[in-house]
Formats: structure tokens, sequence, C-alpha cells
């Protein structure tokens, strides 16, 4: 058998075309449009195992998403200099891979992770979002009191059952530790969210921004996101923000290389399938 190394892929994203992060077979995603162009490169088959930290959903963009794949060593040391550029070639403009690092065996882009951070964006201006920024930018039709938002995040900090904001899957656990949420207003006078949390289910951060943006305009009281908390299903008072808000900022991971494969163990029996 040939000798295989591991590669960490840094990635970014518009995700306004592509129906999200994983492979189908019908629609243009992320990963497929990845694979397609890694075989182009290296050759059907060669580059193979693409994982990802999180899988974003249809929409959602990221300036920071983090994914492995394994290569024979053999090719990897022949094409190491001249990959990166050759793959920039042929990826269409709204997808970049930005770095191209080894790392050992016991990396997993997803199971290493000790962290993601994403940031949701919003504009309460009354003349909504700039053009240029309208795939990134959510526009909303009621002026956003920071404070409230603020306050509403409060209670939506810690480790804690998030069914209420999650899409269940069968045997999946919503028990997530969300580690930061809170909301800035930039000097362009866009609003932004920024969620930090270990993992998140699918559509999470979402729900939690539709929860917070009622709250901010004064619809709900400061303490309606957090009070959902206390159910055991999906709440069907929560909006879910739309995706194109919505940017994967960050992935964390150990900062020593040697507990890459111990937090990818401890992970592994604490989780199933994550997503937003």
């Amino acid at each position: 058998m040939d000798e295989r190394i591991r590669l960490r892929l840094d990635v970014s994203y518009d995700g306004t075309g592509f129906s999200g992060w994983a492979a189908q077979p019908t629609r243009r995603t992320v990963a497929g449009v990845l694979v397609q162009n890694l075989d182009l490169v290296l050759g059907a088959g060669v580059a193979t195992g693409l994982t990802v930290a999180g899988r974003t959903d249809a929409g959602v963009h990221a300036t920071g998403q983090v994914c492995h794949l394994d290569l024979p060593t053999v090719v990897w040391r022949d094409r190491e200099g001249t990959l990166l550029r050759r793959l920039a070639r042929l990826l269409p403009t709204d997808v970049r891979v930005r770095a191209m690092t080894e790392v050992p065996t016991g990396f997993d882009a997803r199971f290493s992770a000790t962290f993601r951070r994403y940031e949701y964006r919003v504009t309460d201006a009354p003349f909504g979002a700039e053009p240029l920024r309208r795939h990134e930018v959510l526009a909303w039709p009621k002026r956003l009191d920071l404070d409230l938002l603020n306050a509403a995040a409060k209670g939506l900090v810690g480790e804690r059952d998030f069914a209420a904001y999650c899409r269940r899957k069968e045997n999946a656990t919503t028990l997530r530790e969300v580690t930061r949420l809170d909301w800035r207003r930039d000097p362009d006078g866009v609003l932004v969210a920024t969620v930090q949390a270990d993992a998140f289910c699918q559509a999470m951060v979402r729900s939690l921004v539709g929860a917070m943006l009622v709250t901010g305009d004064g619809r709900r009281p400061v303490d309606w996101p957090g009070g959902l908390l206390t159910r055991r299903e999906r709440s069907s008072e929560v909006t879910v923000a739309p995706a194109h808000g919505l940017t994967l900022i960050a992935v964390g991971y150990p900062v020593d290389p040697a507990e890459y494969a111990r937090r990818a163990d401890l992970t592994r029996r604490l989780r199933v399938p994550t997503g937003d």
C-alpha cells in the first residue's frame, strides 16, 4: 500500500451559488466542486477522504472553513510547491483554497475541532442592504436595538439543550455549549452577531439569530429566546433567519498537534453529525 499523508485545507467561499457543502449528484456544492478540480489536477480518485469541519447549508458563506484529505506521499512531495496555484487557476471564483498544510494523521477536520465560530450580519438601514453586500447582509425592516439584542444573547450562553433551535436528527444530541454570543454595530451601521460553540446542530445558528432579531426590534421580551431552552422539541415560534447573512469565520483546534487524535476520540464519543 502506498504511503499517504494528510493535508489540512483552509477554504473560503461565497455560498450564494452553492447548495451547501456536502456533495450531491445533481446539485452544485462546495465539496463537489473541490473534488472535481482536485481530480483534474491530480487524477481521478488520487485525493481521498475529504472531510469538513462543518457542513454549511445552502447559501451560507465561509471565510474560515477547514477540511482535510489524504494524498499519496509521493504525489504531495512532487506537487506541494505548485498544487495551490494550479488549483487556484481551475477553481471557480466563488471558492478558494487559501492554504494546504501537512498535518499529523491524527488530525480530523471535524472531530479534532474545539470550536466553530460564525458571524451573522444584519442591516436595519431604511434603504436596506448596500448592493455590493446584498449576498452577505440581511436587510431587516425594523429598527434594531443593540442593547436588547445583547440582553437576549446572554440567556443563550452556556451548555444547554438547544432542542428548541435545532432540526432534530435520529440518535443525535441537541446538547451544545455556546461559549460566545454577542452583538456589535460596526461603523457602517451593520449589526454583527458572533456565535461560538463546540459544535452546532443543523440550522441552530440561524434559529438563534431569528429569535434574537424579534427581541431586538421589540416584538418579544428579552427573556423569550432563553426561555425556549426549557423545551425538548423544536419551537414552531422560531423563524430561521435567511442563510445569506451567515458566515463561518473560524474553526479552532488544539494548540499541540499531539492532541489532535485525543480530541477526535473524545468528540466521537460525545457527538454525531453536526452542521448549520
